[in-house]
């Protein structure tokens, strides 16, 4: 909401959840039940007692985790501030227009699958989505970027791939590849209107 403004930042959620509602939706139609990896299906549930924590105890395992938070999300936000200053600073204007400008019909998709390798959070992305759009990519080309990087990272998939079968896999990548594009594409359309 900070760079790109309350209505930007109100449109992507909802559009988010309605990616996810859907897609999860026609999954669910898909009947992919078998497509979960077994160990994950057959593990059973376990009530392990816990010990009741009081006020003291709460604010300082909140604390800790705010801490833990803090140390994970520190180096993707320096990474990011690092990749959005080389944009910012060394790639000429020009170029950020000719690939991710309203030109390129296909920015949408490049910023989605430029995303796609890299691994980073949200935070991480900021400063890289700021740089492209100061330099003249289009609103929707830089919120592709994002939700590609946040959603279809490498590592992401790797991890998921241990829990699921390579079918259901590559649905959800292609629900949330389509998504991502529709989005971008819905962003692109209506950004006089947000900006």
């Amino acid at each position: 909401m900070s760079i790109f403004g309350w209505k930007v930042a109100t449109v992507y959620v909802l559009l988010g959840l309605i990616i996810a509602v859907a897609g999860g939706s026609l999954i669910e139609k898909l009947h992919f039940e078998n497509e979960v990896e077994e160990y994950i299906r057959n593990g059973k549930s376990v009530d392990i007692p816990q010990e009741e924590l009081h006020f003291k105890d709460r604010l300082h395992f909140a604390w800790e985790q705010m801490v833990s938070t803090a140390k994970k999300v520190a180096p993707y936000i320096l990474i990011g501030v690092g990749i959005g200053a080389i944009i910012h600073n060394w790639i000429p204007e020009e170029i950020i227009v000719k690939i991710l400008g309203d030109n390129n019909p296909f920015g949408v998709i490049i910023a989605t699958i430029a995303g796609a390798p890299m691994y980073a959070d949200i935070f991480g992305t900021i400063p890289i989505a700021e740089a492209l759009l100061a330099k003249g990519a289009l609103l929707g080309v830089v919120l592709s970027f994002m939700m590609g990087v946040t959603t279809l990272s490498l590592p992401s998939m790797i991890m998921l791939r241990k829990a699921v079968k390579p079918k259901l896999l590559w649905t959800f990548i292609s629900i949330c590849t389509i998504g991502i594009i529709l989005v971008g594409h819905f962003f692109n359309a209506i950004q006089p209107m947000l900006i």
